[in-house]
């Protein structure tokens, strides 16, 4: 048995190996992973990138197809047998269909190959001929990223870290007190276990509901078909020793089974095997929620980085293993502001992942960030309102369907105005609140060879996907 698995992951390495060969000298493979906290539209990111690589009537800024240099574009069977397909047609005709609406959060990890026929304008381009580039988009919840950086710490590590957390989240408060009705050094008692998890569990969601990033482990909020297991019976305590068949003993050990059967297992099958990374993220929910908000946001992206493994790849990086070579930070929504605030949410989006960039820049991956919106929901319009010119977003309403004019308020030219409170503590911003609405689609007529409006998707596309389109 041991020599016939030794042989066979000899075969798999080398059948990878010879496949990966193949793609990199005849037809390239780029995979792209999209990732990003609650709320950031992943999926509508998803749907709307690929309806307009199909469709490229709305795609200026994204130079191989205003120049005409992507010939025709088509999606292709699903490459990975044992990954699901991410659903484009359903998601599609939700978001354009005559009720449109938002389709479900991303909940599992999903993939979609776009295949680009590529023929390259100039001199160069004609000596070479056409030639096809396949795209593969991976779409897995944000909240299974986060996992990744419980690799490197020990139970205790963790549980310091989410204790010292928990007091200043809502929701934190009700765990913690029932913590304190148990004794860890005590024997383990399973319903005991089945308790502290369920009430951690609440906590996290109400975090994440109240706009916190950090809410490990991710597959907690997130279980599947993991749900109910012992895996996902676990909470964090204080400090140890924990003598053996006690509470905190069990919890250590289904801690260190979480990493080795749930986490590392998801880094050496999905995550390792990336080429390029878009993080998306909901910075205007942030900054709704608060400066606490905004600063659990700003630790988490730097946590996020971390678990990438950044760098320059070379054509033997297919078969040593891939390095994820551009990483865009994209903040979503950017319809739910005007466009002349864009800037400043921009400004906000660098400042909060200065440090994460940084770190990646040193290790040779490229960087960019942007505001987005990967389907525009919104229109703009300017009023007078007490002498004052008021430039708003108008769009429907989700809740209630109405049509309704909004003012998320005057983002600060100066980010430090909204990170330097948010690192010292405050409990709420000096100058002014930003307000968060929720949108619903906007009903669309989509004329042949366009596809759903946007806001920068275009751009996007570039800086993700140009340089290997030329």
């Amino acid at each position: 048995m041991i020599i016939s698995d030794i042989a066979d992951s000899i075969e798999r390495t080398v059948s990878g190996a010879a496949g990966a060969a193949r793609e990199a000298l005849f037809e390239p493979v780029i995979r792209l992973g999209v990732t990003g906290l609650s709320r950031s539209g992943k999926t509508v990111f998803i749907t709307s990138l690929v309806a307009n690589l199909l469709d490229r009537g709305r795609m200026p800024q994204f130079l191989a197809a205003s120049s005409g240099a992507i010939r025709s574009a088509y999606l292709q069977p699903q490459p990975d047998d044992t990954v699901p397909r991410f659903e484009f047609e359903p998601h599609l005709a939700q978001l354009t269909g005559s009720a449109p609406s938002w389709p479900e959060s991303t909940r599992a990890v999903s993939q979609l190959r776009v295949s680009l026929r590529v023929q390259p304008v100039g001199l160069m381009g004609t000596l070479s001929g056409p030639r096809t580039v396949h795209f593969d988009i991976v779409d897995y919840p944000g909240e299974w990223l986060l996992d990744l950086g419980l690799l490197e710490k020990s139970f205790n590590e963790w549980s310091a870290d989410m204790l010292e957390k928990l007091p200043h989240r809502a929701g934190g408060q009700a765990f913690l007190d029932q913590l304190s009705a148990y004794d860890a050094s005590g024997p383990l008692v399973e319903t005991d276990a089945q308790a502290l998890a369920a009430s951690y569990t609440e906590a996290l969601r109400v975090a994440r509901t109240a706009g916190f990033s950090d809410c490990t482990p991710g597959r907690f909020i997130l279980p599947g078909e993991l749900e109910g297991s012992p895996v996902l019976t676990f909470a964090p305590l204080r400090a140890g020793p924990y003598p053996r068949g006690s509470l905190g003993r069990e919890f250590e050990r289904r801690y260190e089974a979480y990493k080795r059967e749930v986490a590392r297992p998801f880094f050496r099958d999905h995550f390792a095997r990336l080429d390029r990374q878009i993080v998306l993220v909901d910075a205007l929910g942030a900054l709704h929620a608060g400066p606490a908000a905004v600063e659990d946001l700003r630790v988490t992206l730097e946590d996020i980085l971390r678990a990438f493994r950044p760098g320059r790849n070379s054509w033997l990086s297919s078969i040593l293993g891939r390095r994820v070579d551009k990483i865009l930070f994209a903040a979503t929504k950017a319809d739910h502001l005007h466009h002349k605030q864009h800037t400043r949410l921009s400004k906000i989006m660098e400042a909060l992942v200065q440090d994460a960039r940084r770190r990646a820049d040193f290790a040779g991956a490229e960087t960019g960030v942007m505001a987005i919106a990967a389907l525009r929901a919104t229109t703009e319009e300017t009023r007078t309102h007490k002498g004052r010119e008021l430039e708003l977003v108008r769009g429907r309403l989700e809740e209630s369907g109405k049509q309704a004019a909004f003012f998320a308020g005057e983002l600060p030219e100066d980010p430090m105005a909204i990170l330097a409170p948010a690192r010292e503590g405050a409990t709420g911003w000096l100058e002014g609140d930003y307000a968060a609405m929720r949108f619903a689609p906007a009903a669309l007529t989509l004329r042949p060879g366009e596809g759903p409006p946007h806001i920068r998707l275009d751009r996007a596309a570039e800086f993700l996907l140009g340089d290997r389109l030329r």
